[in-house]
């Protein structure tokens, strides 16, 4: 797969090993992997880096330190750095897309007509031609009756499965409306294939129509019974949960970006139901998964699945959920309990400076795509660049109140003047935050406090959140490497393989766990 990693995950035992090999380089690096970085001032965060590392990193262009979690080092940085880098990045599983028709001889992938990639963007276009095509080859290959679509949103990947694939598929997602969107939808696709197939005569062929299944709780029995509905013309009956599907039932789970525990329980589905043939699970939103702690007597977590990581005792802890609030439990203690985040306002905020800034440049006559003047300070260039390579922004993403990388973003964007007073920037960020939360305006003199106390830092807020951001990746593959390690702790009576299969520039979460029955 082109990847640069001596490591291998074509047995349990080499996955095993690969695994092992990230805990025990992940171990000294606790403190920074379970870092809030919202807290990046209160905790001092910084302290915990090597100070030669920062001495250095602190004078590179922002250019270098976004390339950090890509794996490329300078050759001025000190040795333990670069070794720091270089390590980290060789025990990452390679994102480069893999050659699909090598993989599965014969695939057909076939470009969206316009009637079915309506409502998709060049992401999900991209996605769904090529999960599309790699599912319904499955499918035949198992001889499945139906394909079940996990985490369905609007029915894209259900309906073209449908429509031209000609798969019978059930698409099953916790909300109602999209339930509701992807009926709608598919009746719009099916008016325009039958009046083509009447204009051209193709007889009385039967189209292929996705079912629908709204399911709030998704759990493991609860998928169980919902697969066995999927064979039954009445779906909707209730009374029909709990049957046991007859031995003639063959099916395949599908998930693209099935978020959190849903991705563990379709792998888990899958061993547990013998009636699912195969299973392609593309996984996303790591934070919302569940994790088990070591005093625990419930199994049913998302994080670890494997019986080698469980033994290794590993606790990747809550870094990336629930950041509290920084600063301002000084003045506001109660906050802290009764809202911790301000919600959208970050997104909202910077949308509202791209319109401006777009407006703006059109209005003057300047390219959209000039660079910011080169006078503006390595603080703001900091800030303005904090955003770590192969991130993930979802729509439930919050902003914290206090100098996190979002905040930066709003706090220190010159927009153009590189003479913007930076304390201004900050105050008016804060007293925003303060405002929609409910809360009266902070006094300046307490505002001037906390800038004269974060200023001579905030230039370290970049360097810092680049190294930690290259854990993001190594992190991902020890959470994969979990889901792939339980499958293949489950002997021969399994074939399970690993493989990215988007374009990781369209769609770096691109890696998909394919499973089947031997």
């Amino acid at each position: 797969m082109g990847n640069r990693s001596k490591y291998s995950c074509g047995s349990a035992s080499e996955t095993l090993e690969w695994i092992n090999a990230i805990l025990q380089f992940i171990r000294p690096y606790n403190s920074i992997i379970n870092a809030h970085v919202v807290n990046f001032f209160k905790d001092r965060l910084w302290e915990s880096l090597d100070q030669h590392w920062i001495q250095c990193l602190r004078c590179e262009p922002v250019q270098n330190l976004l390339l950090i979690p890509s794996g490329v080092v300078q050759d001025h940085w000190p040795d333990s750095l670069k070794q720091f880098v270089s390590t980290l990045r060789s025990l990452v599983f390679s994102r480069e897309q893999v050659d699909l028709d090598k993989v599965f001889p014969g695939l057909n992938i076939t470009v969206l007509n316009s009637v079915l990639a309506q409502g998709m963007n060049i992401k999900k276009k991209h996605e769904v031609e090529f999960l599309s095509a790699v599912v319904s080859f499955i499918a035949n290959s198992v001889r499945a009756q139906t394909i079940v679509d996990v985490g369905s949103g609007q029915g894209y990947l259900a309906q073209v499965l449908s429509f031209q694939y000609h798969h019978s598929v059930v698409a099953i997602d916790a909300c109602s409306h999209h339930g509701r969107v992807t009926e709608t939808r598919a009746e719009r696709i099916k008016k325009h294939y039958a009046a083509k197939m009447h204009k051209f005569d193709s007889g009385n062929r039967v189209l292929n129509v996705p079912k629908t299944i709204t399911c709030r709780v998704m759990s493991i029995d609860m998928l169980k019974a919902l697969t066995d509905m999927s064979i039954h013309d009445d779906v909707k009956k209730p009374e029909l949960i709990g049957q046991v599907a007859d031995n003639k039932t063959s099916l395949v789970l599908a998930g693209l970006h099935a978020c959190g525990d849903l991705s563990v329980t379709m792998l888990k589905t899958f061993l547990e139901c013998k009636e699912v043939k195969s299973v392609v699970s593309i996984g996303c939103c790591y934070n919302l998964l569940s994790e088990e702690c070591p005093d625990a007597a419930d199994s049913h977590f998302g994080f670890p699945m494997s019986s080698g990581v469980k033994s290794a005792g590993i606790s990747l802890g809550k870094n990336s959920r629930d950041l509290a609030c920084q600063v301002l439990c000084k003045y506001y203690p109660e906050l802290v309990k009764t809202s911790p985040s301000i919600g959208r306002q970050g997104k909202a905020l910077r949308r509202q400076q791209q319109r401006r800034a777009f407006h703006s440049a059109v209005h003057n006559g300047e390219n959209k795509h000039s660079t910011l003047p080169q006078s503006i300070s390595k603080m703001e260039e900091t800030c303005l660049s904090l955003q770590p390579a192969e991130s993930k922004t979802d729509d439930n993403s919050t902003l914290e109140l206090g100098l996190d990388t979002s905040s930066c973003n709003g706090i220190m964007r010159c927009e153009g003047n590189a003479s913007v007073d930076k304390y201004l920037l900050f105050e008016k960020f804060s007293q925003s935050g303060l405002s929609r939360l409910g809360l009266q305006p902070l006094g300046e003199m307490y505002l001037r406090e906390i800038w004269k106390e974060a200023e001579p830092f905030a230039e370290l807020i970049g360097l810092y959140w680049s190294l930690r951001a290259a854990f993001g990746p190594l992190l991902e593959t020890l959470l994969l490497l979990d889901r792939l390690l339980f499958l293949q702790e489950q002997g021969s009576s399994v074939e399970a393989i690993m493989l990215p299969i988007f374009d990781p520039v369209l769609s770096p979460r691109n890696v998909a766990i394919i499973a089947k029955r031997t």
